[in-house]
């Protein structure tokens, strides 16, 4: 199992401490770390308590408005810098896009066309393939609204929660989009400077749980939108059905 963070700011602020306990997880997911801030993406296939890349980056990092971290533990691909979150990409409109999960995608059917394909070898990354395409066809129908784009956002993660294990987080540039599908993950916490998701809570603060089997989207520290709830709840003993699946992709 993977961690989460996630940040939308009501203004940019320092998050750095948050950052740290989150990294400090490491010891229990230790191959690879991942960072999106305001200057790109930084990623490393090592444990991050043991990186003097992450220690650089967090002592430099300035004030954030929008951040996503990711700490890994192999499940499906093998320890290699391709199959460290965030993954990233750009739509045909120009939109940049990046994603964080943690989980497995169990039900391939959509995702495993992607195996040839791909940089690395995980299904983290086919399944943002997968949304990628997805949003370049609701474009190739015209320009999306903010609506439209979480719209085609949520529809996305509803198709393919159904027998998956669907913790994530997704950015455009402006929104955050939040989901989860697995009982006892992801919490959430408003501040002054806005609002934090984690996978555990990170201080001794109220942390909330996230809503089940839904897509939110945050914007400037506050929620913007919020589907509706679906019924694709990740059952954890699906888990054992994995050989089936192989065999039907």
């Amino acid at each position: 199992m993977c961690e989460l963070f996630g940040f939308s700011g009501r203004r940019a602020a320092d998050v750095t401490d948050y950052l740290k306990i989150f990294f400090s997880h490491s010891r229990m997911h230790p191959h690879g770390w991942g960072v999106m801030h305001s200057k790109g993406i930084v990623k490393e296939p090592v444990k991050a308590e043991d990186s003097e890349t992450l220690k650089t980056l967090l002592n430099d990092l300035p004030p954030q408005k929008n951040m996503l971290a990711h700490i890994r533990y192999a499940t499906v691909g093998s320890i290699k810098e391709e199959n460290c979150h965030p993954f990233s990409g750009i739509d045909i409109s120009g939109r940049r896009w990046t994603m964080i999960h943690n989980g497995t995608i169990y039900s391939g059917k959509n995702t495993y066309r992607y195996y040839k394909t791909q940089s690395g070898d995980t299904d983290s990354e086919r399944l943002f393939l997968s949304f990628l395409d997805a949003m370049n066809d609701a474009l190739c129908k015209g320009r999306l609204t903010e609506r439209e784009r979480f719209c085609a956002v949520s529809e996305f993660v509803e198709t393919h929660a159904p027998r998956n294990k669907l913790n994530l987080m997704i950015f455009d540039g402006e929104l955050l989009y939040v989901h989860k599908n697995l009982k006892n993950t992801l919490s959430y916490r408003y501040t002054d400077d806005g609002v934090m998701i984690s996978t555990l809570p990170l201080d001794r603060g109220v942390w909330i749980p996230f809503p089940m089997a839904q897509v939110i989207a945050f914007k400037n520290g506050e929620e913007h939108y919020r589907g509706k709830r679906h019924s694709g709840v990740f059952i954890p003993n699906l888990e054992y059905i994995t050989a089936y699946d192989a065999m039907n992709i």
